[in-house]
């Protein structure tokens, strides 16, 4: 429970406390004396789905979970890679998946609400039976700063030639905002796309008496 002055904030619904009026000695005449007319007259608290107390608003906010968010989904992440649907036996495939914070607006037990999303881990399937979870969805070797084929924190290694459907799923921590805060959901909200697929050859070299741009139906051209 807090208390700033003028409104009290209560995880449950039950116990509000009050601002219960203060007896007044009625001193040596046996009487009340009269009210100071510097002092304000009482005003009333804002309304709120549960009252007021007093000179205090009592808001009352429940407990929320995952369930009470069904209504509220957020965005598919997006998923591409390096070369774009390609990639070379033995080296380094670079997959990058994006997911962004996301606030929603809505209703959760007839109050108004934020409903917040921020992605905490992306799970990559690689379509070779392996799997990785990584903290970054990736970003692509010149964002980075690198040459091709340099292993990243995303990027993958296919040992066999073949067409590999890759897909991302993000996890995204949850929180809710009744209008005094943020407050964390228990759990994780999962966002999955698919339809990536990663068509993985083989390179050889060989020495050749002309180039490619000589003899395009030459060796490897």
């Amino acid at each position: 429970m807090s208390n700033s002055g003028s409104q009290v904030d209560i995880d449950a619904s039950t116990g509000n406390p009050g601002n219960p009026a203060k007896s007044e000695d009625p001193g040596p005449s046996g009487r009340a004396p009269a009210a100071s007319a510097e002092q304000p007259a009482p005003q009333p608290c804002e309304a709120t789905p549960v009252g007021c107390r007093g000179n205090y608003t009592v808001v009352s906010i429940p407990e929320v979970t995952l369930a009470d968010l069904a209504s509220f989904r957020p965005a598919a992440p997006t998923l591409t890679g390096e070369p774009t649907g390609f990639g070379v036996v033995g080296m380094p495939a670079n997959l990058v998946a994006a997911a962004s914070e996301q606030q929603m607006p809505g209703r959760i037990f007839d109050f108004d609400v934020v409903v917040r999303f921020v992605p905490v881990a992306f799970d990559f399937e690689y379509g070779d039976g392996s799997s990785a979870r990584t903290t970054t969805g990736g970003a692509s070797w010149s964002q980075l700063g690198l040459a091709q084929f340099t292993p990243t924190a995303t990027s993958h290694v296919y040992r066999g030639r073949g067409t590999y459907p890759v897909s991302v799923t993000v996890r995204y921590a949850a929180s809710v905002d009744f209008g005094a805060g943020w407050r964390p959901v228990a759990g994780f909200v999962s966002a999955t796309t698919g339809g990536y697929d990663v068509r993985v050859v083989e390179v050889q070299t060989a020495l050749v008496a002309r180039t490619c741009d000589e003899a395009p139906s030459g060796p490897g051209c």
